[in-house]
């Protein structure tokens, strides 16, 4: 007679629905980058502690590494969007702790004015190339704005 596998832990812990990638995928979609951080150009790390219930749901959030800038705020508010997985516990109803980090680093954006003569501005901005798929409309990557 076979004994059958024994958990390695008494309790099973919360997970993202497709682990950390799709964390990170859904983090980086929802993220709006605060102007304020912007015009001060401001970049770094937030770490966040939160609590999620038995549910699966986002309870508590509380930034414990902050950047300031609007930053915090951000952070949160991902957090608290933030859905989990949560396996069967003997019928406990356990809350899960966990600490994330948020990146935030400024978007990859050149912007040059060149002046010439009889004031014309010419200005012309180099986004980040980023991969697309085939349902996507392909951009040339460039936005061209002339003031005469």
């Amino acid at each position: 007679m076979k004994k059958g596998k024994k958990e390695k832990h008494f309790i099973q812990k919360a997970s993202y629905e497709g682990g950390m990638e799709a964390m990170k995928k859904f983090i980086g979609e929802h993220m709006v980058y605060p102007i304020e951080a912007k015009e001060n150009e401001i970049q770094g790390v937030v770490t966040v502690k939160f609590t999620i219930n038995h549910k699966g749901k986002v309870i508590e959030a509380k930034a414990i590494r902050k950047l300031g800038y609007g930053c915090d705020e951000e952070a949160l508010r991902l957090v608290k969007l933030l859905k989990f997985k949560i396996p069967k516990n003997k019928g406990l109803k356990v809350l899960f702790h966990k600490d994330l980090n948020i990146h935030f680093s400024m978007p990859n954006t050149t912007i040059k004015t060149v002046k010439f003569p009889q004031e014309i501005q010419y200005q012309y901005t180099q986004k980040q190339k980023t991969t697309s798929t085939p349902k996507e409309k392909k951009s040339t990557g460039y936005t061209y704005t002339i003031n005469i």
